[in-house]
């Protein structure tokens, strides 16, 4: 039911992180909007796919109570599932914590996030055509 796992950076500064994360050989793979301040990049290395997001979209496109001041809040764990809306119904009916409904993004995404057992952020993202 999932795929494709990544992590997702939150970041006070998107542009300069794309640069840290370029320094490992990282390159690269999505970018939104095309241009101006970057909401979101993801970069790749062997394989392995950072996402690096702005605090500021997370909280006012999404809903979530983000502070990067707090430790172990600047990350998430993302999984793509082919249906985000039935993904998310089961890990509520299951206990999980709702930290953001799904909803439509970018015209083309439809995402949620839910809390682990120690509330830790994962979110769950749904390609649509």
């Amino acid at each position: 039911m999932f795929s494709t796992p990544q992590v997702n950076i939150y970041a006070a500064d998107v542009a300069r992180s794309v640069e840290f994360y370029r320094r490992f050989g990282f390159e690269e793979s999505f970018r939104t909007p095309r241009e101006g301040a970057p909401l979101h990049v993801e970069l790749k290395l062997d394989g392995f796919t950072i996402g690096i997001a702005a605090v500021t979209s997370a909280v006012a496109d999404h809903g979530l109570d983000l502070d990067l001041s707090k430790p172990g809040r600047g990350m998430e764990i993302i999984l793509w599932t082919d249906d985000t809306d039935a993904a998310f119904a089961s890990l509520v009916a299951a206990g999980a914590r709702v930290l953001s409904e799904p909803h439509d993004w970018l015209g083309t995404l439809r995402v949620a996030w839910i809390a682990d057992p120690d509330d830790n952020p994962i979110e769950l993202v749904e390609r649509r055509s």
